[in-house]
């Protein structure tokens, strides 16, 4: 094949620092396309992004020459920058040391999207430690507890 061609598709999660309510309302608005332009910058589209006011899930397609760990880190710097120039109220932002990053087919598109989509009613009932912890085990990835937080 004289091409390289791929379709890697991530679902990425990751909260703020000790999971403190930062992200509001009004900063998602202007947030999530902010996300949206540093994944397109590094060729990695991000389908659907949503989340609470201390995490978020990115859906994105992973470019053929960049790695998880440089977009992960290119989000969450990129953005950690912005939003700590929105004014004083931020400027204690930080997101968590850690990301969760997973692949998924893409026949599972729809599903995930609509899952991200409906973030906020989801945890009306239901917080992200157990989220997190739920789709760890979807995944099958082992983890040991003392080091899951920060």
């Amino acid at each position: 094949m004289s091409q390289s061609l791929s379709n890697i598709l991530l679902h990425i999660v990751f909260s703020t620092k000790n999971r403190e309510n930062m992200i509001y309302p009004e900063t998602e608005k202007e947030l999530y396309p902010y996300i949206a332009t540093i994944c397109k910058s590094l060729d990695c589209q991000a389908l659907e992004i949503g989340g609470t006011e201390n995490h978020i899930h990115i859906l994105s397609r992973l470019s053929r020459t960049v790695t998880v760990s440089r977009l992960v880190e290119k989000i969450k710097s990129g953005s950690s920058k912005w939003i700590k120039s929105k004014g004083d109220l931020f400027r204690t932002f930080f997101w968590q040391n850690g990301y969760g990053a997973f692949s998924i087919g893409f026949s599972n598109v729809p599903a995930l999207k609509k899952y991200i989509v409906n973030q906020k009613e989801h945890h009306k009932h239901r917080t992200f430690e157990d989220e997190l912890r739920d789709i760890l085990k979807k995944y099958q990835i082992g983890y040991d507890e003392r080091y899951l937080w920060d």
